[in-house]
């Protein structure tokens, strides 16, 4: 289901433009399924690369089109869709039509160009950095990542799910979906080798102070083990029926790992009590982490609005503060 506002991405898309480059400013590699440009208009969503690619033949659609009858009638629906809306544009408020337009070009740009094509390869990339990256699809997600950043692309979101993760595809590690423990001993090797790699080669590649890298889910999980009948077998769950531990929902604290940014890194910002259960030291909240992001890409988020469909100016974050120890010196 789609959001009713827009994600942070989708904001920072439309707000920050930067000289186009042949690549899409915005990528979504196996893109967070909840997230959305919502109000702003489709022009806002991601750049979206699905499948596996870690899977052979594994190719993103839509860059690199040589066949120019293909061409020729992607230009023909082009125009046509522009003399179609020309009446439209007399009442089109919120610029919505010339976003479109500026999609519509660089998509354009993205079918046919050499750049998105070439950074989208992986089989560029040398054997052994793939390697280091892991052979699974987590690992050549955050490479693809890297190669993105690195070529200019403003914003990457990749999300790790899937068969990784066990047996339901997530992280949701409920007592009916997995047995918590062995799904974090099946899917933590694959996830620590692809997030470690990704840091350090953005610091030996001289991208640490541009790119920052925020790796997070939505809220944090109980602290006390439940223990409920898993609903069926699989990787990292017992056969139907049988009891086993998992964790629940938990909003009141989570952890949040920050890295590059030009920020000092092997810091631990805030605590929660001895039972993990509420925030006690360094509190922060959901708008100071959007605020952070924000300063870090160049957006002043005080008092910033953004009109939804009504034209009604809705504010992008509430009362939220970057938070100084993720903030780059200088």
């Amino acid at each position: 289901q789609k959001p009713d506002h827009p994600d942070l991405f989708s904001i920072v898309h439309r707000l920050r433009r930067n000289a186009y480059n042949g690549l899409p400013n915005y990528v979504g590699v196996n893109p967070v399924p909840y997230a959305g440009a919502a109000y702003l208009g489709p022009a806002y969503e991601p750049f979206a690369v699905t499948g596996d690619p870690n899977g052979s033949g594994f190719q993103v659609p839509n860059i690199g089109l040589s066949d120019k009858q293909k061409l020729a009638r992607i230009r023909e629906r082009i125009g046509l869709r522009r003399s179609l809306d020309r009446l439209s544009r007399d009442a089109d408020q919120y610029h919505q039509m010339k976003a479109l337009d500026e999609f519509e070009t660089q998509a354009l740009d993205v079918l046919t160009g050499p750049a998105a094509k070439r950074a989208f390869d992986l089989e560029k990339e040398a054997p052994a950095t793939r390697d280091r990256y892991g052979r699974n699809r987590w690992g050549q997600q955050a490479l693809m990542a890297r190669r993105l950043v690195e070529s200019g692309v403003d914003l990457v979101t990749t999300t790790f799910n899937g068969s990784l993760c066990g047996r339901v595809g997530n992280w949701d590690d409920h007592a009916v979906n997995h047995n918590v423990f062995e799904g974090l001993k099946h899917r933590c090797p694959f996830y620590d080798q692809a997030v470690a790699a990704l840091i350090e080669d953005l610091f030996e590649r001289g991208l640490d102070r541009r790119v920052m890298v925020v790796v997070t889910g939505e809220f944090g999980r109980t602290p006390k083990i439940s223990h409920v009948a898993s609903s069926g077998k699989g990787v990292a769950s017992a056969p139907k029926g049988t009891v086993q531990p998992g964790r629940d929902h938990w909003p009141r604290a989570t952890s949040i790992l920050f890295a590059g940014g030009g920020i000092t890194p092997g810091q631990v910002i805030g605590a929660t009590d001895t039972r993990g259960e509420d925030a006690t030291d360094r509190i922060v909240g959901r708008d100071d982490f959007l605020a952070t992001i924000y300063r870090h890409l160049g957006i002043d988020s005080d008092h910033l609005a953004l009109a939804d469909f009504a034209g009604r100016p809705i504010p992008v974050i509430r009362n939220g503060t970057p938070i100084p120890e993720l903030t780059a010196p200088g």
